[in-house]
């Protein structure tokens, strides 16, 4: 988890763009019925390596959006992004939901389901295979996905980190 601290944004700086990804009615059974409320998953981003994600609750639709929005701003991180794609092949995991994000050739576009496109799009990732294993709901994906995004790592920072030259990376 330290290491999503080390890339994050401040949002006053960019300019978003904001995606709902699901919107849940839930109810709460009352005396005189039921009363109903919602929640909604939002994503982030501004389509060159900053995204973010957010969850809102509230009783209208568009405030929980506006809440969902507003959380998502104070969650983002910085992505690497190499000719419009991911740097290398990385898994992620949250909870029951595993995804796989492998970098793919230009012009191949986003091949992803769901709620890891959402993330993948308003990150300014054009072209990725993507696949999403185990759980299915929008809320685990969603986290799997920035956990495998925030552990992304650009060539020049494993080149730092190794101490090696860029072209050592590349060769081996």
């Amino acid at each position: 988890m330290s290491q999503i601290n080390l890339k994050s944004v401040k949002s006053s700086d960019i300019e978003l763009k904001e995606k709902v990804v699901a919107i849940n009615r839930v109810a709460k059974v009352v005396k005189g019925g039921r009363r109903f409320s919602f929640s909604a998953i939002v994503v982030v981003g501004d389509g060159h390596g900053v995204v973010g994600y957010g969850l809102g609750k509230a009783n209208e639709v568009t405030d929980a959006i506006t809440k969902g929005i507003d959380d998502a701003k104070k969650n983002l991180i910085k992505v690497p992004i190499l000719k419009d794609t991911v740097p290398h092949e990385m898994h992620g995991k949250y909870s029951g939901g595993f995804v796989l994000l492998k970098p793919a050739a230009k012009g191949t576009g986003i091949i992803a389901g769901g709620a890891m496109r959402a993330v993948l799009e308003s990150a300014g990732i054009k072209d990725v295979l993507a696949k999403s294993k185990g759980s299915s709901n929008p809320h685990n994906v969603v986290k799997a996905t920035f956990d495998a995004l925030a552990r992304m790592r650009d060539p020049q920072t494993v080149a730092q980190h190794r101490a090696v030259s860029l072209t050592k990376v590349f060769n081996g």
